[in-house]
């Protein structure tokens, strides 16, 4: 420090972001003068002859501006704040950015602070809550199952997913996927989307990655968590007495004799639930580079993620290993250069789940009175349990399932820009992907008349290669005229290719019975699936698209985007590859009217309106012709396996008149920011019409013919609104937090099917019954049909005057209505008894900082949807959930449950009885961290923060399952539980150290 006089002294300092950044090109002046300076490359700074009491200004965009009063300090540390009301208007649309002022369509935005906090295995983790309009049904708890996304509803009966890019790649599968990576995630949910294309029908999620920035010097940052995982729910059934008790009643009611003739030695049993949940570990470990130099930005990742199932450990575990990179250059000030590439590793092993004969719905099924293994140290058999329901434990000792998963995708592309308002970019990106798939059946006994009874081990080994490619190149016109026209006009094509190769052989009959030893080349028996069954192994589609982009505005406050694409695809036939998609949508910014004066009130008052035909092809290839895809098996010479050729046949039915699946979308919102950029609001109401649906209606087996073929038939609808609502604040200096609520409400119906009084089926329950999910013309799409009850006969008087099905019926019987008033009881008198899609989903998230202290909280809400109760099996010994302790046990015993009985009753039949609300509130995730802080001028780290985390800590839920969240997220057989795999509670502790 040099002293220039009593009253000035040489001022030299650093300026960070809040991460520890140093940010180079601040602009420090001396406040009310013309003296200043930039800050350097490592964002440090000297101003002499500086007078003491003069205020010193910190600016540079993207951050609030920050004023420091010169002291006889010398030596500043100036941290300057993220100004939120600015960095989040920049938002990622399709091919470019936009203010977030100036878009015009329904556009959503999570930031790396909510990722950062909810920890996620997966990405789809952290969108439940976050975002209006966006839907999560978990396919499955165990170790890295994927989910199932619908933005504003389903829409079709076929693939609903939304389009998802990473960076500009198109990412089918987010497990590759590290959550730690991403910077922010755009959802476009409107016609917007439409600049994409075919396959932006179901709606867009943009997701960005970190990387460095220009003159950054290198940022080491590492991320840890590890913790235990633990099921949120057993399903209470009945102990060994209870369960005795249950079953000799149902013998004696049939006729037969009680099994349990001491109940009083029985006690409490085996708790089989007990016996295959357990607490598993989870951990994972993230370790990053970033940086720059003046021309070029950098970043290379690299993380590991390991976590057993709460069911079965090790059997369910799921490993990820994930690389990542990223490289930046401007060659010159106009031509520049980028590139990612990222490779990722995962291994899952697989248990049965959410299936007839699963681990889970064994563990319900199972007889409490059978200890887990007999005398003789061997797993107990399941005798007399009916053919799925075996030992959970033995099936898991006995489950050799495994897939290993290699991907690699990247992207290059290069800039131009030329002629001072154009330019051109390309932009080449793929896919390529390998799936090693083993599974081993060894030679195993359950019991007698066990499905599962393997008296040949067995081996499947599968190698799958995936391979796609995107080239995308475009041209942009950007110019201003006079100050108030901006426009903005993009010209470009896609083009888009898919391939893949599959194999697969089976061995049978080894010479042991060691897993160990088991492979297909030391089998006695081996069989190529694909060569020897006349199957294809390859597959192959292609698009091509064209498309033109006007994004117009007049002094910010009148806004007009249009859209045009032409998009073509091989899976339909020559006069229906192409189809034409328009969409629209203006702004207006009403805050920026001179008639709104001066009002401290708005910030931003916008109003905006979109249009849009979008299209949809997500067929199967080659619908539109006859292929020989089915299988033929012929016997020559003799009817045994050696005669045994398997040749070719007709696969589906062909229709050449198969085009685009239509989607026409309308969306009205209103964008609001009050008092000073703390409050936000936004609200939309949209209308998603989809049209021509691609379907498979069903056909007469008595044809002939292989599966059906695929039609243009249907129109289903989704209608609703959404709201959004947030507040940030700060109380004095060091308390700052925000509060956002968003709400969802759909009414989803199915306007028509292919004909008049036509639908299509799906969804199974129990055995041998018709099917009991729906696509009908009136009704939401995958509604539940069935029986509606009205009680327990009580008498047989009530039996001999109502109507009755033709199984024999006797009191404490389920009732069934009579719909239709015929005097009998048959399929006519199904009606709609629910469907699995919500009428409305919340989400409440909050969070506050104080001093170093940082505490947030995630809840979800979902109201109206029905899930079927299908984990039951109707077996003479099978266990059962212990509300059936209020069974009927005689005239006005009971009007809620029936009667028990091994012998045959209508009280199986598929009815509301089964049906329960599946609307839940859940508390996805609770966080409170600290950061250190460090004296010292030279500190090691630059933060280091530790923090505590809890995942799914709680359900308020009537559903009596182990989860209301899961689901086959199946349009037409979605909602149905079979005992399905929970999502685990999670505890974590986890560190974030910066460098």
């Amino acid at each position: 420090m040099v002293h220039a006089s009593a009253q000035s002294i040489e001022i030299s300092g650093n300026v960070q972001d809040n991460s520890g950044f140093p940010i180079p090109g601040v602009n420090v002046i001396v406040k009310n003068s013309t003296k200043g300076t930039v800050t350097d490359f490592d964002g440090n700074f000297t101003l002499s002859n500086v007078e003491i009491g003069s205020t010193l200004t910190f600016s540079y965009i993207g951050y609030v501006t920050q004023e420091v009063i010169v002291s006889s300090n010398a030596q500043l540390n100036v941290k300057l704040e993220e100004d939120i009301a600015k960095l989040d208007e920049v938002v990622v649309i399709g091919y470019g950015t936009q203010t977030k002022k100036e878009i015009t369509g329904a556009v959503s935005v999570v930031g790396p602070e909510t990722i950062e906090k909810l920890k996620p295995t997966r990405i789809e983790q952290a969108l439940q809550g976050q975002v209006a309009g966006v839907n999560i049904t978990t396919n499955s708890g165990s170790p890295g199952a994927g989910s199932t996304i619908s933005i504003r509803g389903v829409s079709t009966n076929g693939d609903s997913r939304p389009l998802i890019l990473v960076d500009g790649n198109v990412v089918e599968d987010l497990s590759v996927i590290n959550p730690s990576d991403i910077q922010s995630i755009n959802i476009l949910k409107d016609a917007t989307a439409g600049i994409y294309g075919v396959r932006a029908a179901n709606g867009v999620i943009l997701i960005t990655t970190k990387t460095g920035r220009k003159a950054m010097p290198l940022t080491i940052e590492y991320n840890a968590w590890g913790g235990f995982q633990q099921t949120t729910r057993k399903i209470p059934v009945l102990n060994a007495t209870e369960y005795a008790v249950i079953v000799n009643e149902a013998y004696a009611a049939a006729g037969s004799t009680p099994p349990f003739s001491d109940l009083s030695s029985l006690g409490i049993g085996t708790d089989w639930q007990d016996e295959v949940f357990e607490s598993a570990p989870v951990f994972n470990h993230n370790i990053s580079f970033r940086g720059g130099g003046e021309k070029s930005t950098y970043s290379y990742s690299s993380s590991f993620l390991t976590q057993d199932g709460i069911v079965g450990g090790k059997k369910s575990n799921f490993s990820r290993f994930t690389n990542a990179a990223t490289y930046n250059l401007d060659f010159l000030d106009n031509f520049k250069f980028k590139s990612g590439l990222t490779l990722t590793r995962t291994k899952k092993n697989n248990l049965p789940e959410s299936t007839l004969g699963s681990v889970l719905f064994n563990a319900l099924n199972m007889d409490p009175t059978k200890a887990v293994r007999d005398s003789n140290d061997e797993f107990t058999l399941a005798n007399g349990l009916g053919a799925e329901v075996v030992n959970p434990l033995a099936q898991i000792a006995n489950t050799f399932n495994r897939n290993k998963v290699m991907k690699l995708n990247g992207f290059a592309g290069l800039s131009y820009n030329f002629l001072d308002h154009f330019t051109a970019e390309a932009n080449i990106q793929f896919n390529y992907s390998e799936v090693d798939t083993y599974r081993y059946d060894p030679e195993d006994f359950y019991g007698t008349g066990k499905v599962f009874n393997t008296f040949t081990s067995e081996v499947f080994e599968g190698f799958d290669i995936f391979r796609d490619y995107t080239f995308d190149g475009f041209i942009k016109y950007e110019n201003t005229f006079n100050d108030d026209h901006k426009l903005n006009v993009l010209l470009g094509t896609s083009v888009f290719k898919t391939t893949g190769v599959f194999s697969g052989r089976i061995g049978r009959d080894f010479r042991d019975n060691n897993p160990t030893s088991a492979r297909v080349d030391l089998a006695l028996d081996q069989e190529d699936i694909f060569e020897e069954r006349g199957s294809n192994p390859k597959f192959d589609g292609r698009l091509l698209s064209y498309f033109a982009r006007l994004q117009y505005d007049y002094k910010g406050k009148y806004l007009l985007s249009a859209v045009i694409r032409r998009d073509g695809s091989t899976r339909f036939g020559p006069g229906n590859k192409f189809g034409y998609f328009p969409s629209g949508s203006l702004g207006w910014v009403i805050s920026d009217e001179e008639f709104m004066g001066d009002s401290n009130f708005f910030d931003l008052l916008k109003l905006r309106a979109s249009y849009g035909i979008l299209g949809n092809d997500r067929i199967g290839d080659y619908r539109f012709v006859s292929l020989l895809t089915g299988e033929g098996t012929y016997f020559f010479g003799g009817n045994d396996a050696e005669n045994e050729v398997f040749g070719k046949a007709t696969g589906g039915i062909a229709n050449p008149q198969i085009k685009w699946e239509k989607q026409k979308t309308i969306d009205v919102g209103v964008d609001m920011r009050i008092l000073n950029n703390k409050v936000n609001i936004t609200a939309d109401y949209f209308n998603r019409r989809t049209e021509d649906l691609l379907v498979s209606p069903q056909v007469s087996g008595l044809l002939g013919t292989g599966a059906a073929p695929v039609v243009n038939a249907g129109i289903v609808e989704n209608k609703g609104f959404e709201f959004a609502i947030g507040y940030s604040d700060t109380l004095g200096e060091e308390f700052k937090f925000n509060i956002n609520y968003n709400i969802t409400g759909l009414k989803n119906e199915v306007v028509s099917v292919s004909g008049e009084g036509e639908f299509l089926e799906g969804g199974a329950f129990g055995i041998s019954q018709p099917e009991i999910s729906r696509m009908e013309a009136g009704f939401p799409l995958g509604y539940f049909i069935g029986y509606k009850t009205d009680g327990v006969f009580q008498t047989q008087d009530e039996v001999n005057n109502a109507a009755v099905t033709d199984i024999a019926t006797q009191p404490g019987d389920l009732k069934f209505v009579d719909q239709n008033n015929d005097g009998v009881i048959d399929l006519d008198d199904r009606v709609n008894l629910g469907n699995p899609l919500p009428d409305a989903t919340m989400g409440l998230n909050i969070s506050f900082d104080y001093k170093q202290f940082d505490f947030s909280a995630y809840a979800f809400a979902s109201i109206g949807n029905e899930i079927v109760r299908n984990y039951e099996r109707n077996q003479q010994l099978v266990n059962k959930p212990i509300w059936y302790l209020d069974r009927w046990t005689g005239s006005g015993s009971t009007n809620a449950a029936p009667r028990q009985t091994i012998g045959t009753s209508p009280n199986t039949l598929f009815s509301d009885f089964y049906v329960e609300d599946g609307s839940f509130v859940r508390l996805q995730n609770v966080q409170l961290g600290y950061t250190f802080s460090s004296d010292n001028e030279n500190p090691i780290f630059d933060q280091f923060r530790l923090y505590v985390s809890a995942n799914n800590l709680f359900t308020l839920t009537e559903y009596r399952g182990y989860d209301p969240t899961a689901g086959t997220g199946a349009p037409i057989g979605g909602g149905i539980d079979q005992g399905i795999y929970p999502s685990a509670s999670t505890f974590l502790l986890g560190i974030n150290v910066k460098f």
